[in-house]
């Protein structure tokens, strides 16, 4: 059976575009020009989206609100950004909201296409949620983290609410705890982009988590770095 894309979208030239090639491809596709129809779109399907391709700048709902609300509903597809936004910042709030890749206007149309394709194989490759997910909770050291609710209490006391893509960085750790793990593997297992792609977010992120929880983030002794091999996490 072929995937279901929902491309949401508010510029029609794109998204007839869009909606051409990819029904070229043997893929079924609907549009929505507004975030809020793409909402209900996706709330009221029967038989669900296997991808999203998301515009930020849209009418009304912007597609940052779009793409956390849909994480924070539960749905897990995967949400390919596709914007004329193109700084730094732009890129790490996409991520930080739940997407999944981020490609810039103007586009490559066979990228895009190889792109959407290696998102359907690693959604379809995903092991059952109930299989991969850790316990509800995980305490290492001073820190406590709430999977149910997002919360976590870091080293300094307080609590703070992570992003859906920090979860689950952080939940790949715990998976390969005391065990090395590449930049180039954390790309491909958590952000879900080609490994040879040259992303800083990675560096990001591990920086954030050593702020929630390391005691001294310039001096880590739980998310330790690797030069040149990559990255450690050792709770106890």
């Amino acid at each position: 059976m072929s995937a279901n894309i929902l491309i949401i979208e508010d510029e029609s030239h794109i998204a007839n575009g869009l909606k051409l090639n990819l029904e070229a491809e043997g893929y079924q596709t609907d549009l929505a020009a507004d975030g809020q129809t793409g909402l209900e779109l996706v709330q009221n399907s029967d038989e669900g989206y296997d991808l999203i391709v998301l515009d930020l700048m849209l009418p009304g709902m912007s597609g940052y609100s779009v793409c956390q609300t849909l994480r924070q509903q539960g749905y897990l597809m995967p949400i390919l950004i596709l914007s004329a936004r193109t700084l730094p910042e732009d890129r790490a709030r996409g991520f930080d909201v739940g997407a999944n890749q981020y490609m810039t206007k103007p586009f490559d149309l066979d990228e895009f296409l190889a792109r959407v394709r290696n998102l359907l194989r690693l959604s379809s490759m995903r092991p059952e949620q109930t299989q991969e997910e850790p316990e509800t909770s995980f305490t290492f050291g001073p820190n406590a983290v709430n999977f149910k609710t997002f919360e976590a209490t870091g080293a300094s006391g307080e609590t703070v609410v992570l992003t859906v893509l920090e979860m689950k960085l952080l939940r790949y750790f715990i998976k390969r705890q005391g065990e090395i793990v590449s930049r180039e593997e954390l790309q491909k297992n958590v952000w879900e982009i080609p490994a040879e792609m040259n992303t800083r977010a990675v560096d990001q992120f591990i920086r954030r988590l050593r702020k929630y929880f390391e005691p001294d983030p310039a001096n880590p002794k739980y998310f330790v770095t690797l030069r040149n091999i990559g990255y450690r996490f050792t709770p106890e």
